[in-house]
């Protein structure tokens, strides 16, 4: 979990419970709602306190683009990115996931557009960090990255450690959601995800998983 442990480790399905395991096939973002079909073609924002899992949920639909045979890349702006050996124990495969870390937002910003302008890639995850009142991705280049996004039918996931009010998007997002945690027993959570904004279908959707911390987290 994000903020609960210092190698900001994510959460993984329980090893005994009606949901099915990763190495089934089948992660957070597989199940009905949300859905990795839910982003394509969109900029999407999913934002959330310090203590919320966006990495868990995000990992969820990197596993899934994976599973697809869809090539994802990571970027990160000065931002703590995942615990690796708890994302190789979700079954992504580190070796195709591409990372990248930068300082500045419009350094991630290029270099969102290089990755879109190539076609190669189905999903890219790009983490805002924190999120203050004064970080804008610029309209010109939302605009353009956009375009690219629906001609090679991509998506573009950023997260957002900010509050439900502020988006660092405005009003080219396409959709945006809420992550929060909840506890629901010894090592055990809940992952929620509330859609606030969907241009397509309107808001109110919300999925709910249960996941397992990393180990020796109570």
């Amino acid at each position: 979990m994000e903020s609960l442990a210092p190698s900001h480790a994510l959460s993984r399905p329980p090893e005994s419970s009606a949901v099915p395991e990763v190495a089934s096939g089948t992660s957070i973002a597989s199940l009905p709602g949300w859905s990795l079909e839910l982003l394509e073609g969109r900029i999407c924002e999913l934002v959330g306190d310090l203590g919320a899992p966006l990495l868990t949920i995000a990992t969820s639909l990197v596993l899934q683009a994976q599973q697809r045979l869809q090539p994802v890349a990571w970027i990160a702006v000065g931002a703590p990115i995942f615990h690796p050996p708890d994302v190789a124990a979700w079954g992504v495969d580190l070796a195709a996931l591409p990372v990248l870390r930068v300082q500045e937002l419009d350094v991630a910003a290029r270099a969102t557009d290089i990755l879109l302008r190539s076609g190669a890639f189905g999903l890219i995850v790009l983490d805002l960090g924190i999120v203050s009142a004064r970080t804008q991705v610029p309209v010109a280049m939302q605009t353009r990255l956009l375009g690219l996004i629906r001609k090679h039918h991509a998506a573009l996931l950023c997260l957002s450690r900010s509050s439900r009010e502020h988006s660092a998007l405005g009003s080219l997002v396409s959709l945006r959601a809420q992550a929060a945690l909840q506890r629901a027993g010894p090592s055990h959570f809940r992952c929620r995800v509330e859609v606030i904004k969907d241009k397509r279908a309107g808001a109110g959707l919300q999925h709910v998983e249960e996941c397992v911390g990393p180990d020796g987290l109570w």
